[in-house]
């Protein structure tokens, strides 16, 4: 069976448009696949390019080089060279993504914010709502901040209306950046479930998890990103000539 996520060759440079367009590595030849059911997770320290490559996944970064293969409606697409229409189909009916900060259109109620992915994706708004319900108050948001919009909220509410809204559809391959970051230890072990119960509908996880904890209940591989970081990652080599040397892990 071919993997859900499959990475190969991976490689991407910033370029630094205030500092006279120098290029700054990142990541080079990252390599790793996903399959359904099983979560892997990207490891390394801060600044390493594990969000990038998550985001490169996603469609938000573009990758200088390799293929990103994700298998959609039975074939495989490389998001590396989808355009904009293909990845916004990608992300309504294949890729979720849960990142380290709520993004919501303002002043619309939490309950929507989570109940929008099932609504984009067909689904009637009094279903998408009940499901939509049915997560926050597993999530522990109290019924009466649904109807608030979640700029209101504490950094913690907002960081589960944020994994409600990603985990509520049911999509092939899930991306989590650090969503346990913000959360009590009784919201960690909720998602930590709600992982493993993806996990055992096929979902193809990939996931940034800090915390040993989470990572050791919930991860079945941990990829060292390390290992893939372009010109040894703090060598501060650019391709320009230019004497400014940045340090890779400086860079999310």
């Amino acid at each position: 069976m071919e993997p859900r996520l499959q990475l190969t060759g991976v490689t991407k440079r910033f370029t630094m448009h205030l500092q006279g367009g120098v290029r700054l590595p990142v990541v080079a030849g990252v390599e790793f696949a996903v399959a359904a059911g099983e979560c892997v997770a990207l490891a390394g320290p801060s600044g390493a390019g594990k969000s990038s490559v998550l985001k490169m996944i996603f469609g938000n970064y573009r990758c200088d080089a390799g293929q990103i293969l994700v298998q959609h409606d039975g074939e495989p697409v490389d998001v590396a060279r989808a355009d904009a229409r293909a990845i916004l189909e990608l992300r309504r009916t294949t890729v979720g993504y849960v990142s380290q900060f709520l993004r919501a259109v303002p002043r619309v109620a939490a309950i929507d914010v989570v109940a929008e992915p099932l609504l984009a994706a067909g689904v009637g708004r009094e279903i998408a709502r009940a499901r939509a319900g049915d997560l926050l108050a597993r999530l522990d948001v109290p019924e009466r901040l649904w109807a608030l919009p979640p700029a209101t909220f504490s950094g913690g509410e907002q960081q589960r209306v944020n994994i409600a809204r990603g985990f509520l559809p049911d999509l092939p391959i899930l991306l989590l950046d650090e969503p346990t970051a913000s959360l009590d230890a009784a919201n960690r072990t909720i998602v930590m479930d709600l992982i493993n119960e993806k996990k055992k509908c096929g979902t193809a996880i990939a996931s940034i998890v800090h915390d040993d904890d989470v990572r050791a209940h919930t991860a079945d591989r941990v990829i060292d990103i390390t290992r893939f970081a372009a010109n040894s990652a703090c060598s501060g080599e650019v391709d320009t000539g230019s004497p400014i040397r940045t340090c890779a892990r400086d860079v999310r």
